[in-house]
C-alpha cells in the first residue's frame, strides 16, 4: 500500500486574536489493533484502511499558537532517536529531518518559538524537543521554555514494564537538568489564554491544551482522541493505561467541545487538521473546518 495521503502538511486559522497552525512533522504506520483496542476491525476499517501488515497511517501533529506576545509550539513529533529496526517497522525514513527545519520549510521562523508544550512525554509527542549531537542531546529550540507535567516525568522514570518503551530520557532530561523545562504540578495557564489541563486516561498525567481568545476556543486533544475516528467515547486505544477514565474524560471534553463549538486538533490524524465535534444520531461525529497551506478561517461565530 502506498503511503498515507496528506491533504496539506500545514493548515491554519484564526481563533479570536490568536493564529493556530498545524505543522505535520511526518507520518508513520502502527498496528491498527493497537490503535483501536477492543473495537473490531470490521468497524474501524471503515474509518481507516490498513496495509498488508495491519498497520494504519498516523501523523506527528504539532500545533503552533501565535499570540500577541508569544509563539507556542504544542508537541514536537517523533524526533531523531528511533533505531533502524523501529524505523522499518513504522515506515519512517532512514533519517529524520530536524523539526526546526520542518518549521522553517513550512513558513515559520523556528527562532521565534519561545514556548514548547508537551501534552505528555511519550516519544511520539516530545521526540523533537532535542536534537542528538556528538556531545549529547541539545534543545531543538534554544530560545524556548519547555513545559510538561511533573507527574508524567516522574512516571517516565519508574521504568514500568507496561509502558517504559514509550519514554526516551534524552527527549526531556537534558532540558530538566539545564533548567529549560518547567515541570507542572497540575493545571496551568502558560500564557494568558493558553492553558494546560489534565485529561488522564491515556496515562495518569496527560494534558489537553486549550487556547481561548475573542470568544473562540481551540483544544488540542492529544491522545484523548488521537484521530478523528476516536471521537466515539468507547473507541479507546490499547495503549491507554486507564481506559475507563479515558471514556469518562472523552465524554466530558468532547461534550464541552460540542456545546462550545470548539475547534479541535488531533495528535495523530493524517487528514483533518482542524475539526468541529458534532452530536449525531449514533454518537459523535467530526466536521473538517477546512484546511490548506496558507489558508485562513476566522472563527467569529462561536
Amino acid at each position: 500500500m502506498a503511503g498515507p495521503s496528506v491533504s496539506s502538511p500545514v493548515s491554519r486559522l484564526a481563533v479570536g486574536d490568536f493564529e493556530v497552525s498545524r505543522i505535520q512533522a511526518g507520518t508513520y504506520w502502527w498496528d491498527g489493533g493497537a490503535i483501536f483496542g477492543v473495537v473490531p476491525k470490521t468497524l474501524w476499517s471503515r474509518k481507516m484502511e490498513a496495509d498488508s501488515l495491519n498497520r494504519v497511517p498516523l501523523a506527528f501533529n504539532c500545533y503552533l499558537i501565535r499570540t500577541d506576545g508569544h509563539t507556542i509550539l504544542v508537541e514536537t513529533g517523533g524526533g531523531d532517536k528511533m533505531d533502524a529496526r523501529a524505523r522499518e517497522r513504522m515506515k519512517l525514513p532512514e533519517e529524520s529531518e530536524p523539526l526546526p527545519a520542518m518549521v522553517a520549510r513550512q513558513g515559520f521562523d523556528p527562532e521565534s518559538i519561545d514556548i514548547v508544550i508537551n501534552s505528555h512525554l511519550h516519544w511520539d509527542h516530545c521526540g523533537g524537543n532535542t536534537i542528538l549531537t556528538e556531545g549529547g542531546a541539545r534543545p531543538a529550540f534554544p530560545r524556548a521554555r519547555y513545559f510538561a507535567a511533573r507527574g508524567e516525568w516522574n512516571h517516565a522514570h519508574e521504568r514500568l514494564a507496561r509502558d517504559s518503551v514509550s519514554y526516551i530520557d534524552s527527549n526531556y532530561d537534558p532540558l530538566v537538568e539545564a533548567g529549560r523545562m518547567t515541570l507542572l504540578e497540575g493545571d496551568c495557564e502558560v500564557v494568558p489564554g493558553v492553558r494546560m489541563c489534565r485529561a488522564p486516561g491515556h496515562n495518569r498525567d496527560m494534558m489537553a491544551i486549550v487556547a481561548a481568545s475573542g470568544g473562540g476556543t481551540f483544544c488540542f486533544l492529544s491522545d484523548l482522541a488521537p484521530t478523528a475516528a476516536h471521537v466515539q467515547p468507547t473507541w479507546v486505544a490499547s495503549f491507554d493505561l486507564y481506559p475507563l477514565e479515558t471514556i469518562e474524560n472523552k465524554v466530558r471534553w468532547l461534550g464541552a467541545a460540542v456545546e462550545g463549538n470548539w475547534v479541535c486538533g488531533f495528535a495523530h490524524e493524517v487528514e483533518v487538521g482542524f475539526a468541529r465535534i458534532v452530536a449525531e444520531e449514533r454518537g459523535l461525529g467530526v466536521r473538517d473546518w477546512g484546511s490548506g497551506e496558507g489558508g485562513s478561517l476566522a472563527l467569529a461565530s462561536f
